[in-house]
């Protein structure tokens, strides 16, 4: 069920979008490169950087169930689901998969007026409001979808705008 709050429904087609782009980039990992890392100290294997997208998706649900977490209280099951591991493209679109779903489930339990509540976080007790904390965790996996755009340039694999970005109007 889609959302009919216009700031919620636009929120989750922009956050949707991002999943898109970000699981194609996935889908274009060679399965061979997953030890492959740039030549920069502490730069991280693309199977980790995998792991981590995971984790900055399960960023955005936790921040859902915060939000509704008694009618998201089956999200609870998120947290057995391993982040910042190293993952292969086949799991790791898989576990986007998933994701993607409990942000759809969570974005219909929640309306507009959920956008300005406060929430406490570990950074901020006093609390940010949910629209902050959903615009952070995206902001969170648009950055390493970059990252992931970057390091398939870096490997050579045949990479370009259009698969970072829906191109509007096409």
């Amino acid at each position: 069920m889609r959302n009919p709050d216009p700031l919620c429904a636009a929120l989750l087609a922009k956050i949707e979008e991002q999943i898109e782009r970000t699981d194609h980039l996935v889908a274009a990992v060679p399965e061979n490169r997953l030890d492959w890392a740039p030549d920069f100290p502490g730069a991280w294997p693309v199977g980790v950087l995998l792991g981590h997208l995971l984790e900055c998706l399960a960023g955005i649900c936790a921040v859902l169930w915060s939000a509704a977490p008694e009618r998201l209280s089956h999200f609870t099951e998120l947290r057995n689901l391993p982040v910042n591991h190293h993952s292969a493209p086949g799991e790791a679109r898989r576990r986007i998969g998933i994701y993607a779903a409990r942000i759809g489930e969570g974005f219909a339990a929640i309306g507009d007026h959920d956008l300005g509540r406060l929430l406490p976080t570990v950074f901020v007790s006093a609390g940010e409001s949910v629209a902050t904390l959903l615009l952070g965790n995206l902001e969170h996996l648009i950055n390493h979808k970059h990252q992931l755009f970057t390091y398939l340039k870096l490997m050579g694999e045949s990479v370009s705008s259009r698969d970072l970005y829906r191109f509007r109007g096409e």
